[in-house]
């Protein structure tokens, strides 16, 4: 039987503060946070692995260095708003509310919403409002957002969610066309948009963007 509490610490050691992730309240979150509560019974041995995991059918959870490494970069406050793209079973909504005001977790697969809905209500985190609908288009209803996650990698930046930010809001994404991508912060600060990129990472493609990303010029 695994020892997940172990496994946690040294995921920590091994994964997260070696890959300079320095931020102390992330490090606490994905110390206490049981990440294998957000993987199939049959993966959970696998849930502290340095490996991506599929969860569902094309859906997977993504790496502990490069998830930690670009929820860092987000520079996440305490009062934020926040809006997870392609939660799944969701971790990174778990994560972004264990550390922020408030989370919208949007997410186009039902059975996944329900699943993350279930879960994230046994574990008591009660400011993570899962919402289903189309990935592609974000959701503008309950934005702005001070804080855009796009769990998973685009093929290109996406306009129409960098729309949504706050004034001075940042959104994080794997930007990846090919087998290696940059983690991407996207910074708002009126009606400009700039992107520094961080590290190279690399994240299973999120399902949706496809026909969006044709029309991005």
């Amino acid at each position: 039987m695994t020892d997940f509490e172990s496994a946690r610490k040294n995921m920590l050691e091994g994964q997260v503060r070696t890959n300079d992730v320095s931020d102390k309240k992330l490090q606490a979150v994905m110390l206490d946070l049981p990440r294998e509560r957000f993987v199939p019974k049959a993966k959970q041995s696998l849930a502290y692995s340095d490996n991506t995991i599929e969860i569902a059918d094309g859906r997977y959870l993504m790496r502990p260095r490069a998830f930690a490494k670009l929820m860092q970069g987000a520079r996440v406050t305490p009062g934020a708003v926040s809006l997870v793209i392609g939660c799944a079973t969701g971790y990174a909504a778990a994560v972004m509310g264990k550390l922020t005001e408030a989370v919208i977790a949007l997410e186009s697969d039902e059975d996944l919403a329900a699943k993350a809905t279930k879960t994230l209500g046994e574990l008591e985190i009660d400011n993570v409002a899962v919402v289903t609908g189309s990935l592609a288009g974000g959701l503008a209803k309950q934005g702005p957002y001070d804080i855009i996650f796009v769990d998973g990698a685009l093929a290109r930046r996406c306009p129409q969610i960098e729309d949504q930010l706050a004034e001075g809001g940042r959104m994080a994404v794997i930007i990846q066309n090919g087998k290696v991508g940059r983690a991407t912060i996207v910074t708002r600060n009126k009606d400009n948009f700039v992107a520094v990129e961080l590290f190279d990472a690399s994240a299973p493609p999120l399902p949706g963007f496809e026909q969006e990303s044709e029309f991005v010029f």
